[in-house]
């Protein structure tokens, strides 16, 4: 299809007729009429089915039209940057990529703060699981990452930005008041207890297996699920203890639950991750000074 066959597809798309396609692209509907045809020769099959003066997307349209959507989404993105340029201000952008356990308490922190240093920055930011954070760096389609643990990936260069210590969360009234000791819960004391457990494919679940079996511990997991939040969601609900990083602590509802040190310590490290390749934009570099400033901030350390 040509790109004059793209607009005109949408435009009917959106308007379901020819009459008002043709005043949303401003042309005649003759024109609307003979451009539909001439793209329907050139691809070999019909776009609508013609009826009463009607028009009724084929099968074969419904399936082009989203990819068509997202096209134009990007021509609207290279419009907005050409009247940047024309005004001679190129728009920031950062693309950043966090777990979680992260996007909660510490980013939002560590944006507001890169804001206040450049007002003028749009920050695009997803939360992802570990995997898909490192898929996306390789594949350059973000500008920094965010991981509580390391990833053995020699592609992508690693900045330590701190360590958390591993925290039980205990709903209240889970055990008598006297047994919740402000100092820390131990790992075998938990033995007992309905656990929400973390998928052990994940590299924090994987490290609080690894301390189980060194410490001769079976757990009775009531529930598994694959983020640090919906386990402290979990917990929080009532339905059991559950082990978390320092930061996704941070955010428990006290009144719920008591948030106590797991021992013995284990903490687990907190990283910024770049293509290793291509140098950090000043932005980037920027988001993981602020990222390590609050993270010190929401650790209180």
């Amino acid at each position: 299809m040509r790109l004059r066959h793209i607009e005109v597809f949408n435009a009917v798309m959106q308007t379901g007729s020819v009459s008002a396609a043709a005043r949303l692209i401003n042309v005649t509907q003759p024109a609307v009429s003979r451009t539909l045809q001439h793209a329907e020769l050139q691809l070999g099959f019909a776009l609508f089915q013609r009826a009463r003066g009607r028009l009724t997307p084929t099968n074969e349209a419904l399936a082009l039209f989203p990819h068509i959507e997202k096209l134009f989404d990007q021509l609207d993105e290279v419009q907005r940057l050409a009247a940047s340029l024309r005004h001679g201000q190129v728009a920031d952008r950062l693309q950043v990529l966090t777990v979680f356990a992260l996007s909660r308490e510490v980013l939002p922190r560590a944006v507001a703060g890169l804001r206040q240093k450049y007002p003028q920055v749009q920050v695009h930011v997803q939360a992802l699981h570990t995997p898909q954070v490192v898929s996306a760096l390789l594949l350059q389609e973000a500008d920094v990452g965010f991981l509580i643990s390391s990833v053995g990936q020699p592609a992508l260069e690693h900045e330590s930005l701190g360590e958390v210590d591993m925290h039980c969360i205990l709903p209240k009234g889970l055990l008598p008041p006297r047994k919740v000791r402000a100092e820390g819960m131990a790992l075998a004391d938990l033995a007992d207890l309905p656990v929400v457990a973390l998928d052990g494919k994940d590299p924090l679940g994987m490290r609080i297996n690894q301390a189980c079996r060194e410490h001769g511990v079976g757990l009775s997991p009531v529930v598994t699920v694959q983020t640090y939040h919906a386990a402290l969601a979990m917990a929080e609900y009532g339905l059991g203890a559950a082990i978390v990083d320092g930061c996704t602590a941070a955010a428990a509802d006290r009144h719920k639950v008591h948030v106590v040190p797991l021992l013995p310590r284990l903490t687990v490290g907190v990283n910024a991750l770049c293509l290793a390749q291509r140098p950090s934009s000043v932005l980037a570099r920027a988001m993981i000074q602020e990222m390590r400033k609050a993270l010190r901030e929401v650790l209180g350390t």
